[in-house]
């Protein structure tokens, strides 16, 4: 090594005596290696910590600081955009200035909007609105387990439309969990249910994810054109994963339920009704926002804030503590918050270090729909679906391809999902409830079952979707 280090150096000193400037001597020389070297070094550097992340997520997904427990996942990825951004890989202006742009894409809106969705769900689990009406469903499915799973699976995928996968897991799993051992049967079948179900449906609606959220902001896509784009391939996909659910688990269901169902009750019906019509007007006003000239994250926080302050005056009036709102704030998922920033930040490092324009080389506009669908699904499961939405969003804007490829990297990011526990945030969370509850539920296992249901499902939408762009 150093006989070559010399070499190197004899042969730049003899160039140097070539150059008529020691300008020239440096561009010659040190600018190619230095942008190599960055480029290197900020891909190795992005890989390392995805790497880490995932073997966090999957042998120690938390951390107990006495007695705060933190999840590992975003502290490693806060720990990778923060060398970055020491080292200079990351131009920390560009960064800053982008976390304030005016733009639809800037990650703070975006975080605010999905925040704020998720506490007007949770405010309304939080009186118990989705464990009621779990209850009722399942109270009528009797002592046929295949018509409760038919309930279950038509409940969470409705309610996932309006409110987020998110939620609908946190509110779901364990529920689940509880009646199905009072039930004495398997909770396998109905989690699973729950789950994809939870992860299918939530491609309908532009509020369903955050990865719809940024994806469709990314490219002025409002909430209209969104529906209409989305909800074929919602109906092909949920319709498929479904029947590979049915032909996975027939002969589980076929065991009769010996429990009942617990009794729900909704705590208080006046915060209740004003939870629901918060929840409502608010996606009544996302749907126009666009044509009212409103962003949607003003729509989202805005019905959060009034949210708050009714429930602060009915709490006044009847002089009690808010115990739902409180609740609401302490289970709000503030940890998205550090891990969307810093992987923002990393997927801006390989922008600025040309990554992404070298990867844009590869993903052309021919068979957009098919190549980025498959593409997206499959990169969910090695970086997670939001830094894999934030990237693919860079390449496809640097690769100048139209909507087809943005509406499957949304179809490959809902649906990604459900191949691996890593997949997305969602998988995350359900595993570890699952854990919490004594329910064993493998890496292997969780595979076994993505990768029957996945597939149809993902194949489903995205020729729904091809076929969509053939009619409009």
């Amino acid at each position: 090594m150093r006989a070559l280090s010399i070499v190197w150096i004899f042969m730049a000193f003899f160039r140097y005596n070539r150059c008529k400037s020691i300008s020239n001597y440096l561009l010659q020389n040190f600018v190619g290696y230095g942008i190599i070297w960055d480029m290197t070094a900020t891909l190795v550097l992005f890989i390392t910590t995805i790497a880490v992340m995932i073997v966090c997520v999957l042998f120690f997904p938390e951390l107990k600081l006495g007695k705060i427990t933190v999840d590992t996942y975003w502290i490693v990825t806060l720990t990778g955009a923060v060398i970055l951004l020491i080292s200079g890989l990351a131009d920390a202006e560009g960064v800053g200035k982008s976390l304030i742009a005016d733009t639809a894409v800037n990650p703070l809106k975006i975080l605010v909007l999905f925040i704020s969705m998720t506490v007007l769900s949770i405010y309304l689990d939080e009186l118990g609105f989705f464990r009621y009406l779990a209850s009722a469903v399942l109270k009528r499915a009797k002592t046929g387990q295949m018509k409760l799973f038919v309930f279950l699976y038509l409940i969470v995928s409705v309610l996932t439309v309006f409110t987020s996968n998110d939620v609908i897991i946190l509110s779901f799993t364990p529920f689940i969990c509880y009646f199905a051992k009072n039930a004495k049967i398997s909770a396998i079948p109905y989690l699973a249910a729950e789950f994809i179900a939870a992860n299918t449906w939530s491609m309908a609606l532009i509020i369903g994810n955050p990865t719809n959220i940024y994806l469709a902001t990314a490219y002025g896509i409002d909430f209209l054109n969104y529906l209409k784009y989305s909800i074929a391939p919602t109906v092909c996909a949920g319709s498929a994963a479904f029947l590979m659910l049915w032909l996975l688990y027939r002969k589980k269901l076929k065991a009769p339920i010996e429990g009942v169902a617990e009794d729900a009750e909704i705590k208080d019906k006046l915060l209740l009704w004003i939870g629901i019509a918060h929840l409502g007007v608010c996606t009544l006003l996302l749907a126009v926002s666009s044509y009212i000239g409103l962003e949607m994250w003003i729509v989202s926080a805005s019905a959060v804030g009034c949210l708050f302050i009714c429930t602060l005056i009915v709490s006044a009036v009847r002089r009690q503590k808010p115990a739902s709102l409180t609740g609401c704030l302490k289970r709000a998922p503030y940890q998205i918050v550090p891990f969307i920033i810093s992987m923002f930040v990393l997927i801006i490092a390989l922008d600025q270090q040309g990554v992404t324009a070298s990867l844009a080389k590869f993903f052309t506009d021919e068979n957009a729909i098919w190549k980025y669908g498959t593409l997206s699904f499959l990169a969910c499961n090695v970086i997670n679906n939001i830094p894999m939405s934030v990237l693919f969003s860079s390449v496809i804007q640097t690769a100048e391809v139209g909507l087809p490829a943005v509406f499957a990297t949304i179809i490959g990011s809902n649906i990604g999902a459900f191949l691996t526990p890593i997949g997305a945030l969602a998988g995350i969370m359900w595993s570890s409830i699952l854990s919490e509850h004594g329910e064993k539920f493998s890496y292997v296992d969780f595979v076994k079952m993505g990768a029957v249901v996945s597939v149809p499902a993902l194949f489903a939408a995205l020729g729904a979707l091809a076929v969509t762009f053939l009619i409009f």
